[in-house]
């Protein structure tokens, strides 16, 4: 997951299979950790071995699993938090003061630009992070599934919505980095979610409804599904 500019990196960490990510622009010697949880130990000795500073925080949405490791970056870095703001919103309580963004906002990471998507459905401000060919999803979408919408928050129309338009508006070719490890691969591209992820193959906000909150828990790895497969009347 290399260019010229930046690398990044993906630490499964905690007992929820959590991803965390570390963008890393080479010129700069920044780093960015997206959604620090768990064992943050491991993350900053990987940059410490590399000569890298953590300077930014990304936050793809607030829920525990993705911000417990937040005070531990803190207590070694001066690291500037970023969220958005409708997130921030839903959070409420937050750690110092963050910097708040909106959809269609960038971030220079020297010179590694990271554009954010505002990506409703499983928060109200869920975020997903654009570096070039690249998409860290957080729980908006997993390989082969997508976050939960029956927690504080969530919305099955609107993550309907929002699905539909990383379909539509994202290259087939960029790669999907999600949140959590739940499935039979870590990464997959967006071609291969169009046609193998059951969330993705429901025509209508109706029957998306229906799928996802009566599956509240897919078996898990999670593997491709047919369109045929998924069937409409879960």
């Amino acid at each position: 997951m290399t260019d010229k500019h930046f690398t990044i990196d993906a630490l499964e960490l905690g007992p929820m299979e959590n991803f965390v990510y570390l963008i890393q622009d080479h010129d700069s010697k920044r780093a960015a950790i997206v959604d620090p949880a768990w064992d943050v130990a491991k993350a900053i000795e990987l940059v410490n071995q590399r000569g890298y500073t953590i300077t930014d925080i990304l936050l793809t949405h607030s829920h525990h699993d993705h911000i417990n490791g937040i005070a531990d970056v803190l207590n070694v870095f001066d690291a500037e938090l970023h969220l958005l703001k409708q997130e921030a919103d839903f959070w409420g309580e937050h750690e110092g003061t963050p910097s708040l963004h909106y959809g269609g906002d960038e971030l220079l990471l020297g010179k590694t630009a990271i554009k954010m998507l505002h990506t409703p459905g499983h928060t109200p401000g869920s975020a997903c992070y654009h570096v070039d060919d690249q998409l860290l999803t957080g729980d908006t979408m997993f390989v082969y599934g997508c976050g939960r919408c029956d927690f504080s928050g969530g919305d099955p129309e609107v993550m309907f919505n929002t699905l539909n338009k990383i379909r539509t508006e994202l290259p087939s070719s960029t790669t999907i980095l999600p949140g959590h490890n739940y499935a039979v691969k870590k990464t997959s591209t967006l071609a291969e979610q169009i046609k193998g992820n059951p969330f993705l193959h429901h025509h209508n906000v109706q029957d998306f409804v229906q799928y996802r909150m009566n599956t509240p828990k897919r078996k898990s790895p999670y593997e491709a599904e047919t369109e045929a497969g998924c069937g409409h009347d879960h």
